[in-house]
């Protein structure tokens, strides 16, 4: 096998922790030994060992004189785990493989360790794809913000939904469930006040695998939100937030109704206003301090056109089935003014298009 294979197996691995380690990456492990491979490991859960670890102790003595294909740069600190640069050493490996350096300074440097140990280091194999596996992380890392996916589904005519409102279902059961695994991968997943007064969502994982619930964000500028709403009953391990303006002090009725809404479980986040909605830009800076590395915006057409206009989203992805609701009285992608012409435009970039049965996925970069 090639370097690349050996790189596209420890990827394939890394893709197993998605959804479980942040704010950790995903990472994955190969060790070969004499073109065999004899141990393989992936990063599990955040504060538990890393990738190397479980590949060098699947490995044992077989590692000894072998090579170790891994997709991020190994860690060179002691954080909840010891540095993995010493576990790659003590084991004897001759050769390190890697996807892509570590983009945070705090665990890098692990490539400078091994090669000043005499270690054989090669950087760069299959870097875009391991780019792909971690941009959350990375943006984060980079910036201090989320990385923001913004999904929507339509017919081919361009509508989310029937002039009554009706959406379920556009799309078909293949589809839904890619969006389920999305939701299962990211951080956290954030609609307006509009989504849940229409739909009432639940906003979880529902695979039959099994799934993680990411936290559920709710923009409601004027806390409007109706108290049954499911998104606050449900019994999930992740937190319910809404977002709301600043309460003053002489809106007591809105001050009680936050008071209920926390000790109903919820946390109730007050951001400052922007033109009567909750400031975007301030609310990523605030949910990337408290470690939020990616969302899912599955918000209706108002918010889409606004997340947009902040340029706070990072891919767009959209769902088209085979449909035509025909007519102009349907629910359109996105809300409100758009530009006067072609040239203005927003267009996407490293675009991909994924075939869910009938339906036709396509996603770019912004």
């Amino acid at each position: 096998m090639e370097a690349q294979e050996y790189m596209e197996m420890a990827l394939a691995l890394a893709a197993r922790g998605i959804g479980w380690t942040s704010p950790n990456p995903a990472v994955g492990a190969v060790v070969v030994n004499n073109g065999r491979v004899v141990g393989r490991g992936w990063h599990k859960a955040c504060g538990g060992p890393h990738a190397e670890v479980f590949a060098i102790d699947e490995a044992g003595d077989r590692a000894e004189g072998g090579d170790i294909y891994v997709t991020l740069e190994p860690c060179n600190h002691t954080g909840k785990t010891p540095p993995c640069t010493e576990k790659i050493l003590n084991a004897g490996i001759r050769r390190v493989f890697i996807a892509m350096e570590d983009p945070n300074p705090v665990a890098s440097g692990g490539i400078a360790r091994l090669r000043s140990q005499g270690v054989e280091v090669t950087c760069g194999i299959l870097r875009e794809k391991a780019l792909a596996i971690n941009e959350g992380f990375i943006k984060h890392v980079q910036t201090g913000l989320p990385f923001v996916i913004a999904k929507s589904a339509a017919t081919l005519d361009g509508r989310t939904a029937a002039s009554t409102g009706h959406s379920q279902w556009i799309t078909g059961e293949k589809s839904r469930r890619h969006v389920h695994e999305l939701r299962h991968a990211v951080d956290a997943i954030l609609v307006g006040i509009g989504t849940v007064k229409a739909d009432n969502p639940s906003l979880t994982c529902r695979l039959e695998s099994g799934g993680k619930d990411p936290v559920r964000i709710v923009l409601d500028s004027h806390l409007t939100i109706d108290e049954q709403a499911k998104v606050l009953q449900l019994k999930s391990d992740s937190d319910t937030i809404i977002v709301c303006g600043k309460i003053p002090p002489e809106k007591s009725e809105t001050a009680r109704k936050k008071a209920r809404l926390t000790a109903a479980g919820a946390r109730v986040l007050e951001v400052p206003l922007k033109d009567n909605h909750v400031d975007l830009d301030r609310l990523m800076a605030i949910l990337g301090e408290e470690k939020i590395q990616s969302i899912l915006l599955e918000g209706g057409a108002t918010l889409l056109k606004s997340a947009l206009d902040a340029k706070i989203v990072d891919k767009f992805r959209i769902y088209i089935a085979p449909k035509l609701l025909t007519g102009d009285d349907g629910f359109p992608v996105t809300a409100g003014r758009g530009p006067l012409s072609m040239d203005e435009a927003l267009t996407l970039s490293r675009v991909a298009v994924r075939h869910f049965d009938n339906d036709v996925m396509i996603e770019g970069y912004l």
